[in-house]
């Protein structure tokens, strides 16, 4: 069976953004936080609790269906998977993702899309992020 990434008790997330770096760091082999497929963020201030912003694994993508130059494509489990080589750094990904969490490389003029390799998950030190076994859908079922 597939897994996709789940937020699964952020309320016990301090911000230490161990998730974002070690996703930056083994992705896209940077050590910048900027260049994370997910993101971490408070709803509202340093007193709030922290949130994650990350792709949903959406069975039918939005940002996949934007995508002029068929970049994207559908990524068993739900999701996406980034053909770098076709992608024209068109952004339109970006608003097409219902969550907005499409990032996009300034370096490399291309979007960050997650992988759902589950390595943030891994090294949470407060296990809030999980992988969780969805099924597979496949195009002829509806």
């Amino acid at each position: 069976m597939a897994k996709v990434l789940r937020s699964k008790e952020m309320n016990k997330c301090l911000g230490c953004f161990t998730c974002m770096s070690v996703c930056s760091v083994i992705n896209e082999k940077d050590h910048s936080l900027i260049k994370s497929s997910i993101k971490i963020r408070t709803t509202g201030g340093m007193t709030s609790r922290f949130i994650s912003v990350v792709c949903l694994g959406c069975v039918e993508p939005a940002c996949m269906e934007v995508c002029p130059t068929n970049a994207l494509t559908k990524r068993k489990g739900g999701g996406v998977v980034l053909n770098q080589k076709k992608c024209i750094g068109c952004r339109l990904c970006q608003p097409a993702c219902i969550v907005r969490a499409v990032n996009f490389d300034e370096d490399t003029a291309k979007p960050i899309i997650c992988r759902h390799c589950g390595t943030c998950a891994r090294f949470c030190p407060h296990d809030c992020l999980q992988m969780i076994e969805v099924e597979e859908v496949s195009d002829d079922v509806k």
